[in-house]
């Protein structure tokens, strides 16, 4: 894979970026990076084509089109928030749990296996057909990470105008952002990785996902750094943010954030970092539940003390954040294909992912979000369990101020590629409610209802006790931040996907049954792996080196 991830990069030859054609950034006349980025321009639009290009569009054409859309929509099929009639990439079977306990506690056994498909799909020809879910995430983000190198190794001998030092330093200050979100994908998603920091120098020495977390929060502190203490011309910042980020993603929460706004941006990814990755078990109702076989720790006071931190110097309601749109030309992803809302939106008969009753459950009664978004106009059945009675409406039926899930308009859906207010507001909550801060946890958890129009009472100061609280957290979680990349890692925190006999498992979850019935009370076993093992596209090429890790997760 390293030597996949250099010829990658090949492709990102560039010269100067046009406004017109912001990501068309090949240029096969010139024959090399180094010979053709000798220019600001030419270093700027490589920085760009390492995250939009490398990042979120190469090799994303199996399902959809962009990294939103199958290495997200993995994500959501894994926390059951949306199901799947296609067989591509294991779209249609990777999320069916082990069984299901019906309300007339009748058990069904699917005899089918996350794990086992997992591991036996894991070959390289089965990538190529198609069939290796493991690969895409890696890709990408191995693919982003490199190409940042790429930059880093040339940004020292370029000649910048202006603020010189500004100027590098922002594109500094880029690079080890992306660089930190890259680390953080592999990270929260597989047992082991590879440090790769410098343009060009491989590795075949993996290390456990802890240390690639490591490597992430580095690079995310160091371009918090560089945005505190290197940027002394503000007019030349902006001028060099405004070139990197697409002008059709300057819209709406997306822009040119300031420093003090990226910073925050990083607090809310640091504290993203540490919740996702540990145990914080809500099993049945349960806030002392125990997961009896894990490949991560619990969280502790100091963790969610940390969390608390971090996540107070946060995303405020006002800020921008890292956003993407799409584009009538040059984007890097469709309108159409390119997110999981996109191929979530439509006729449930006829969407390639299915709005699953799982995500609808967790509305409240009265919420706008669901009746702006939601219709049940038509129900899909399934044999197993993707049965559902809603489709989003495109677009939604317009009630202002609310919330819209998904549509297929060039430019009008606000995908959310780093974190949002909306996500720092709800782990303060769920860092309050699990430090004993109930009434402090269940105000933030109304402050994100309030931002997103649902227009449900308040319940701060209703007297809830930490297990109601934690319920309205999970709820507000599943639907504020669904189709955003976090919904499995939840999930899998919560102690949801692990096997019922280790003290997992999804309870009370409502489930249409083939034959069109209503349960209401259903317990889930999906007994799911859960940090995925290293593909073998990485691990066949690149065999572990001396002092390597375990590549394949030795918990399952």
């Amino acid at each position: 894979m390293k030597r996949y991830i250099i010829g990658i990069i090949s492709l990102l030859i560039v010269g100067g970026s046009a406004c017109k054609k912001e990501l068309n950034v090949g240029n096969p006349n010139l024959p090399t990076v180094d010979q053709n980025v000798t220019n600001e321009a030419g270093l700027v639009s490589l920085a760009i084509g390492a995250v939009y290009v490398n990042g979120f569009q190469k090799g994303d054409v199996w399902l959809g089109d962009s990294y939103f859309s199958l290495p997200y929509g993995y994500l959501e099929l894994l926390a059951d928030m949306v199901g799947a009639q296609s067989s591509n990439q294991l779209v249609s079977t990777i999320s069916i749990p082990e069984y299901f306990v019906l309300d007339n506690n009748t058990k069904v056994t699917t005899s089918i296996s996350n794990i086992s498909q997992l591991r036996a799909n894991n070959t390289r020809a089965q990538t190529g057909s198609g069939y290796n879910p493991l690969y895409y995430q890696w890709l990408n983000m191995y693919a982003m990470n490199g190409a940042c190198n790429k930059v880093l190794g040339l940004i020292d001998n370029i000649p910048f105008t202006g603020n010189a030092t500004t100027r590098a330093n922002t594109v500094k200050a880029w690079c080890y952002w992306w660089k930190g979100y890259a680390y953080a994908a592999i990270g929260s998603l597989y047992y082991a990785g590879l440090i790769v920091d410098q343009d060009g120098v491989g590795s075949n020495k993996y290390v456990v996902k802890d240390s690639v977390l490591a490597a992430s929060d580095k690079y995310l502190q160091m371009a918090a750094g560089l945005l505190s203490a290197g940027i002394t011309s503000n007019e030349d910042y902006n001028a060099v943010l405004g070139k990197l980020i697409p002008s059709f993603c300057q819209v709406g929460k997306g822009g040119i954030l300031t420093t003090d706004m990226w910073v925050r941006n990083i607090n809310t990814m640091l504290a993203r970092n540490l919740l996702i990755n540990k145990l914080a078990p809500f099993v049945n109702g349960n806030p002392d539940a125990v997961i009896g076989k894990s490949s991560t720790g619990v969280m502790t006071d100091a963790d969610w003390n940390q969390v608390l931190t971090l996540a107070g110097k946060g995303i405020r309601s006002n800020d921008l954040v890292f956003t993407g749109r799409t584009a009538a030309a040059n984007g890097f992803f469709t309108a159409a294909l390119g997110s999981v809302a996109a191929l979530s939106t439509g006729v449930n008969t006829a969407a390639t992912f299915k709005i699953g009753e799982r995500l609808v459950q967790n509305f409240k009664a009265g919420d706008r979000r669901l009746t702006n978004n939601f219709n049940t106009a038509t129900t899909y059945r399934d044999d197993l369990s993707f049965g559902s009675r809603y489709s989003i409406t495109d677009g939604g039926v317009g009630t202002s101020g609310v919330y819209v899930y998904g549509t297929k308009t060039t430019g009008a859906y606000e995908l959310y590629i780093g974190p949002s207010y909306e996500e720092n507001m709800l782990m303060q909550a769920e860092a309050n409610i699990r430090l004993g801060n109930t009434n402090e946890g269940l105000t933030a958890i109304d402050a994100v209802r309030a931002y997103m129009g649902a227009g449900v009472p308040a319940i701060a100061g209703t007297g809830l006790t930490k297990a109601g609280a934690l319920k309205e957290l999970v709820m507000e979680r599943r639907v504020a931040l669904v189709f955003r990349g976090l919904s499995f890692y939840d999930s899998r925190r919560w102690g949801w996907t692990y096997d019922v006999d280790n003290g997992g498992g999804s309870y009370g979850n409502t489930f249409l049954t083939s034959a069109g019935a209503v349960n209401t009370h259903v317990l889930i076993n999906y007994d799911f792996l859960d940090y995925w093992d290293v593909p073998a596209d990485e691990s066949d090429i690149n065999p572990p080196g001396e002092g390597s890790v375990a590549i394949k997760n030795p918990n399952f």
